[in-house]
């Protein structure tokens, strides 16, 4: 099962390449596989069963095998990666449908698109550490090409930029799994077992703390966090819609993913005693990302320092670790992992809100824009439900996460929380402000001539807005889940 929802969209692009002729049947079949993709993530999170065994549904063989290295072919799911393989299922669909109007190399576009697919959801699934440092590579590639190729603007500045950014990242990873690796009694890669014990007990050839820091430098670049978070406003400027819908939706919680399984989930001691410097951090990164976001004036730009923000409140469930204590369930860290879920919906819906405003007023410009609610209203709508969702109203799924997080760190920082807390007043005043300015206000007699959006386009929308308030109403169905996946992470950082 995990093995087809991984490589269901790499041969569907590899098919495309070989087989399939004609810009609207290519359109149609990418179609057709993301939603095969989508109803087999579905199948997933719905047979995970949150009182079974901690990984389920495990596919396993020997892959590398010799005297000296040996590493697995190693998938399986827990109640962390479930969720995140069905919103990778539901923005892969919407990232296609968003990219229909695309006329410009359209055999290559949609393979660059299933195989990042395929990259992102490989990484969430790989219980062996050379497959998820293959999958975490992988994304590199499609990623460079969509953006250099399809993007506007500095699109090959960005996507080098990019590039540059996350092999520095990988670097440091590669080097921590190798000092894991050749430890004299190790010899393996196998996550599962790492994951039950932890890493703290093992020698390594380096300072256990110096290769936890190499681990979260890299997640710490494909957060973002502060300092190394400028790729990020540059990459999504210049990409194309879909794009920023993926690397806003699914590649920044690879970071996220990646601290709370590796960086919790196997230095669970390291990390508390570091988890004063790591809440100083989040707090530093979601003001700073509120403070830029309030002087942007382009919509896309205002969105990606927006996520910068609120990807520091993931850090700061994290940080809340310095806590847990006895019977303590981990809210922060389970707050952590639904703003993961829900920040990749919210975000989602606004970047394809932002894509079809530019695509049919031909910009980004806020103090251009104004007076589209009368001309689009359905867009509207989705976009002022996003924006509602991204500054947390009650109701919707990003008042969850944040509650969460925000109760989960203020038991073990009061302070520094309080402080951060101050980004969500910032985050409204943005949110409100660009929808006040970029969509209602007097009619613009230039802006006469243009539509709603049609069918195609509607269904990422709507789509996503089932997501946004079914999580806000009913959060249980991902909250319980997050629970069963994180409850032994807590357990080793107090047991």
């Amino acid at each position: 099962m995990l093995t087809a929802v991984v490589l269901l969209p790499l041969v569907g692009g590899l098919a495309i390449l070989a087989l399939v002729r004609g810009d609207r049947n290519i359109r149609l079949f990418a179609a057709a596989i993301a939603l095969a993709d989508l109803v087999l993530s579905v199948i997933i999170f719905a047979s995970f069963d949150q009182d079974g065994a901690r990984f389920q549904l495990i596919d396993r063989f020997d892959w590398i095998t010799s005297a000296s290295f040996n590493a697995q072919y190693q998938m399986g799911v827990d109640g962390l990666s479930a969720p995140l393989v069905l919103l990778t299922g539901i923005l892969g669909l919407c990232a296609i449908l968003a990219s229909w109007n695309i006329t410009h190399r359209v055999k290559e576009y949609f393979f660059w698109l299933l195989v990042l697919q395929t990259s992102v959801m490989g990484v969430f699934v790989s219980l062996d550490f050379i497959l998820f440092f293959l999958f975490w590579e992988m994304e590199l590639i499609p990623m460079y090409f969509l953006i250099s190729i399809w993007g506007s603007g500095r699109k090959q500045y960005s996507a080098m930029k990019f590039l540059v950014f996350t092999f520095l990242g990988s670097a440091f990873m590669l080097v921590a799994i190798l000092a894991l690796y050749f430890v004299p009694g190790v010899g393996h890669f196998d996550m599962i077992r790492l994951a039950e014990t932890g890493a703290e007990g093992i020698r390594t050839i380096l300072p256990l703390t110096v290769v936890f820091w190499f681990f979260f430098v890299a997640f710490a670049i494909k957060l973002p966090v502060l300092p190394v978070h400028t790729w990020l406003p540059d990459a999504h400027t210049d990409a194309p819609t879909a794009v920023s819908v993926m690397l806003a939706g699914v590649l920044l919680k690879m970071g996220g993913y990646g601290l709370l399984r590796i960086i919790v989930g196997m230095f669970p001691g390291i990390a508390a005693d570091h988890a004063l410097e790591l809440t100083i951090l989040a707090v530093v990164t979601i003001l700073y990302g509120a403070v830029v976001t309030v002087r942007q004036t382009d919509l896309k730009r205002l969105i990606a320092y927006s996520s910068v923000s609120h990807m520091g409140i993931v850090l700061l469930g994290v940080g809340s670790i310095g806590l847990l204590s006895g019977d303590f369930a981990g809210i922060g860290l389970n707050g952590a992992a639904m703003q993961l879920f829900t920040h990749g919906t919210i975000t989602g819906l606004l970047f394809l809100c932002v894509g079809l405003i530019y695509d049919k007023a031909h910009t980004r410009y806020i103090p251009d824009l104004g007076g589209l609610a009368g001309r689009m209203p359905f867009i509207t709508l989705a976009f002022v439900i996003a924006g509602l969702a991204s500054l947390g109203l009650p109701g919707m799924s990003g008042f969850v996460a944040e509650v969460l997080v925000f109760f989960g760190a203020f038991k073990a920082y009061p302070w520094l929380t309080a402080f951060g807390a101050f980004g969500i007043v910032l985050t409204a005043g943005y949110i409100l402000w660009m929808l006040e300015r970029a969509l209602f206000g007097p009619a613009r007699p230039r802006f006469a001539h243009l539509k709603d959006a049609n069918f195609v386009e509607a269904i990422p929308l709507a789509l996503l807005i089932v997501a946004i308030i079914g999580v806000g109403v009913y959060p249980a169905i991902l909250t319980d889940v997050f629970k069963a996946g994180l409850e032994p992470i807590a357990a080793l950082v107090q047991p």
